[in-house]
């Protein structure tokens, strides 16, 4: 029985959905394709008609991630630039529920060590999902003294994730708290004061 493109693409999307979930929980080697697929709600067997490999269903996953985040990140600041903008966009990202949430929350702290071993696709999957950050960021908050915008971007992006990743690490712990607090205080030095969140 052959499908239609549009229920390929939709059988491939919710394949992307499982593993993401479970990568968020479980990491990439906890993640077989076993219980990707069983997540899917699929035999195994399905999987190979999607993807030649777990490694380029982990490609397919970040750039995936990084696709769908960009409005979540995003979303509702388009209008503001510089230390407004940034104010927002760093507590709607350093916040205890990112943090708790291994359902829904950035998967970056739970497959960036795995990345650091994955094969170059996916690696570079990272890559084209964090420049379309700093470009995102470096579009709204300038450099600063000895500090040029992209450089400031690149640091931005590597804070959050950073700290995120330990904030997590050492969840249950007051450090935990101490890590998201510090990074917020360390990325909004000189910024205007807390203010309501916008969504």
């Amino acid at each position: 029985m052959r499908y239609a493109p549009e229920h390929k693409q939709a059988t491939r999307e919710r394949i992307l959905a499982a593993a993401e979930t479970l990568f968020r929980k479980e990491g990439f080697a906890g993640a077989s394709v076993e219980r990707v697929m069983r997540a899917a709600g699929m035999t195994v067997g399905g999987f190979y008609a999607h993807f030649a490999s777990k490694d380029s269903l982990l490609t397919e996953a970040v750039r995936a991630f990084f696709q769908h985040q960009h409005s979540r990140w995003l979303g509702g600041l388009e209008e503001l630039r510089g230390a407004e903008f940034l104010n927002h966009f760093v507590r709607r990202y350093l916040n205890q529920n990112i943090r708790d949430n291994m359902e829904t929350g950035c998967i970056m702290p739970s497959v960036l060590s795995d990345l650091t071993r994955a094969a170059p696709e996916s690696r570079e999957a990272l890559a084209e999902g964090v420049e379309g950050l700093v470009a995102a960021l470096r579009a709204r908050v300038p450099g600063e003294e000895g500090v040029t915008g992209r450089q400031r971007a690149l640091a931005t992006v590597a804070l959050l994730f950073g700290a995120m990743t330990l904030a997590r690490a050492t969840k249950g712990l007051p450090l935990s708290d101490e890590i998201l607090e510090a990074a917020r205080a360390s990325l909004l030095a000189g910024g205007p004061p807390p203010t309501k969140k916008r969504h």
